[in-house]
């Protein structure tokens, strides 16, 4: 089935789920322009069929004179080549144009995932940091409590023993003092 330029103008795109495609209105602006240069085409090819046509009727009138000029025969060359190559060659410059915008669209998608992952990666290595920052801090910060707590433990230390010393010669000094009242007045309850 031949292409014409009615197809490409009904042409129905189906459209992408979960990723974006191609903006349809630029694809409709650009289907149109494709189809205004392939209907010039067109025209152009049925113009010189028709000239070819009537340069080659005329040229059988105009045998016997020999006049025929040597310029329009190349003409007669590519006017074949226009008929078949002008519908390839706009099929072609077609596949051409998507592949370019799909090598296009796969090097963005390269472009971003690379990025991504950059970002992905230095975020990564920032929590990490941080993460270690207030491990260090956090560690500093309990050396520093248990140099306190253990300043304190000794403190209490060093106070019981001085309580347990102070609290030792004052009971000794008590019984002293009860061994010194209670002998005389042990004698004397004992008469």
């Amino acid at each position: 089935m031949a292409l014409t330029p009615d197809d490409v103008v009904t042409k129905q795109f189906q459209h992408v789920r979960f990723k974006d495609g191609f903006d349809p209105d630029e694809v409709d602006d650009f289907l149109d322009e494709v189809v205004l240069e392939w209907r010039k085409a067109l025209e152009e090819n049925a113009e010189l069929k028709a000239k070819l046509a009537a340069y080659e009727s005329g040229e059988k009138a105009a045998a016997p004179v020999a006049e025929a000029p040597a310029a329009p025969a190349p003409v007669a060359a590519p006017a074949p080549a226009a008929e078949g190559g002008a519908p390839a060659a706009a099929t072609a410059g077609i596949i051409e144009l998507a592949q370019r915008l799909h090598d296009e669209h796969v090097a963005e998608g390269k472009s971003q995932r690379d990025q991504l992952i950059a970002d992905a990666k230095a975020q990564a290595s920032k929590i990490l940091a941080d993460a270690e920052q207030k491990q260090r801090e956090e560690t500093a910060r309990l050396e520093r409590e248990r140099t306190v707590l253990e300043g304190k433990i000794t403190e209490l230390h060093d106070f019981e023993r001085s309580y347990r010393t102070q609290l030792r010669s004052y009971i000794e000094g008590q019984l002293r003092d009860l061994d010194e009242k209670g002998g005389p007045t042990g004698d004397a309850s004992a008469q």
